[in-house]
């Protein structure tokens, strides 16, 4: 929380749309791929720099500009001023921690979701923001992830005979959001897969560290319903084609993503439960362990009870005790001190009170 907020401290005292980075990666480079076609051409290019407007859109195909790398201001400003964008748009383009959310200008949409991956074992998500700035004819992502996220859907835009080809950039936009809803997916059975590990280990053997496994799990948990939570109010708007952007034909395809999001929204639920419930059990088996310790304890302490009355009767130095000068007087007492404990143990085990 405190990293967050030392980056939102840059904005601070700021005017309203002021082009201002708000992220980790502003070393990298900016790499823009724009992607021209239809249903006869496909056109692929690679810049550093949007040196005009007018390769940016093209009338009569479709374009996808992806932008990698959103620390430049120059080049959110040239982006603005080519497919006039409004300022605070600019400005959300360029804060990289903005919460999802969908925005509709006058002849565009602005949509704004996350991206999570999950590489290490330790169940660590990894969040990266992406904006879609939907046109006409157009469709712009902005984001920093470094590998690309989409190479899937450019398979296909390949593709001659691809649905892809045939449509327009709003099916693009569900394309691209089908491929990240479906990595949720993926993350969520490495996280089941997290959590079985956890149930197993809960039950038999907890430890420290299976307490801090279920926090961390918890947190990640937490990280992934923050950043999928506010997807399905957005993918509800898109399926009921509030804009003029989205097409009829396209409104199903929505509607899918958005079981999908409901899905997702529904397991993550689901896992939260459990691991409250492991939790319990957790403190349930820590408290029954700490009970069968003190059992085991009471038991010793119980047994050595009447020995120590015993031994402190014969550890006093009265002058008349007649047991003192017989001469098998330790003896006897040794053997009544044991007959004592082996009667209290045959007494706790009948009882119940000892394990066999």
């Amino acid at each position: 929380m405190s990293r967050v907020l030392k980056k939102r401290s840059k904005k601070a005292g700021l005017s309203p749309g002021a082009l201002t980075y708000v992220g980790d990666k502003e070393d990298k480079k900016v790499r823009i791929t724009i992607v021209h076609y239809n249903s006869r051409d496909y056109e692929e290019e690679d810049k550093t720099a949007l040196n005009d407007c007018l390769g940016l859109v093209a009338a009569d195909r479709i374009t996808w500009v992806n932008i990698n790398g959103l620390h430049r201001p120059e080049v959110m400003s040239q982006l603005g001023s080519c497919l006039k964008m409004h300022p605070l748009i600019l400005e959300d383009l360029m804060n990289t921690d903005q919460q999802p959310k969908l925005e509709e200008g006058r002849d565009h949409l602005f949509v704004v979701i996350k991206m999570l991956d999950c590489h290490d074992a330790a169940r660590n998500i990894q969040v990266e923001q992406l904006s879609l700035v939907l046109g006409p004819t157009y469709l712009i992502t902005l984001h920093e992830q470094e590998a690309d996220p989409f190479t899937p859907v450019r398979e296909r835009l390949k593709n001659s005979q691809s649905r892809l080809r045939q449509s327009g950039p709003d099916y693009l936009a569900y394309c691209l959001l089908d491929v990240i809803v479906d990595r949720y997916f993926v993350i969520l059975e490495q996280l089941g897969e997290a959590i079985e590990t956890l149930e197993e280990e809960v039950v038999t053997n907890p430890t420290q560290k299976t307490l801090q496994s279920l926090h961390q799990l918890k947190r990640t948990l937490l990280i992934f319903r923050k950043a999928v939570w506010p997807l399905r109010e957005i993918v509800s708007r898109l399926e009921r084609r509030d804009s003029p952007l989205l097409r009829e034909d396209t409104a199903p395809f929505f509607r899918d993503v958005y079981d999908h999001v409901f899905q997702v929204i529904d397991t993550i639920e689901t896992f939260r439960e459990m691991l409250a419930g492991l939790l319990d059990i957790y403190l349930s088996s820590i408290s029954n362990r700490l009970n069968e310790i003190m059992k085991v304890l009471t038991i010793i302490a119980t047994i050595f009870i009447p020995l120590t009355f015993v031994a402190g009767v014969y550890g006093m130095n009265f002058q008349y005790m007649p047991e003192l000068r017989w001469r098998w007087g330790y003896f006897a007492v040794l053997f009544g001190m044991l007959l004592i404990a082996a009667v209290m143990l045959l007494y706790f085990r009948k009882k119940k009170w000892l394990g066999g």
